[in-house]
């Protein structure tokens, strides 16, 4: 904060006091200029008869530093409001609802429709792609007589293997390495080529 005071001295000067006013300021509300003047009439009065335009310069300056003070307390007290008022807010954030059985059973609701609703949007979008074929896993929740069915199905069938034997005609020509023929074949050591 700053201020410039200008002072003019009267005819009879100590004895009547002298006309003051303030040229400029700087960072001072209306009112800390209007605490400035009623300052210098009190001062001026208090010190009729005496030199005062020191004892009036010096009044100034005490009152712009009380001022300044109170302008780093205000500022503070801002700034701590502000952290209690975030702290608050982080509080609020971490604390959030209280589960209750309404609040509880309203956001079940709530949940188990969005659910319903994401499925049919599921559902829908398969059978726009015509993916309409259903999983092992949902087959299984559909009939849970299908773990049997392989079972009774190889019984039915009488555990015959059927094998085409045209498939190995041609065995001659296949390359397949001998055991016995290997020089570093080890049976008793396994790690052996």
């Amino acid at each position: 904060v700053q201020t410039t005071l200008k002072f003019t001295y009267r005819e009879k000067y100590p004895d009547e006091t002298p006309l003051y006013e303030i040229v400029s300021q700087e960072n001072l509300d209306d009112n800390d200029v209007m605490d400035i003047i009623k300052l210098l009439e009190q001062q001026a009065e208090e010190n009729l008869g005496m030199v005062m335009i020191f004892t009036l310069v010096s009044a100034v300056q005490e009152k712009l530093n009380e001022i300044v003070d109170q302008i780093k307390t205000r500022r503070e007290e801002e700034k701590k409001q502000k952290e209690r008022e975030a702290e608050e807010e982080e509080k609020q954030r971490f604390h959030g609802t209280p589960v209750t059985i309404e609040n509880f059973l309203n956001w079940k609701a709530k949940f188990d429709a969005e659910l319903l609703e994401i499925k049919r949007k599921k559902m829908k979008e398969e059978e726009q792609a015509g993916k309409n074929k259903l999983s092992g896993k949902q087959l299984f929740e559909m009939d849970h007589n299908l773990d049997t069915s392989d079972i009774q199905f190889l019984e039915e069938a009488g555990n015959n293997v059927e094998v085409d034997e045209s498939l190995f005609q041609e065995m001659d020509d296949l390359e397949l390495e001998d055991e016995e023929d290997d020089p570093d074949y080890n049976p008793v050591n396994l790690d052996s080529d």
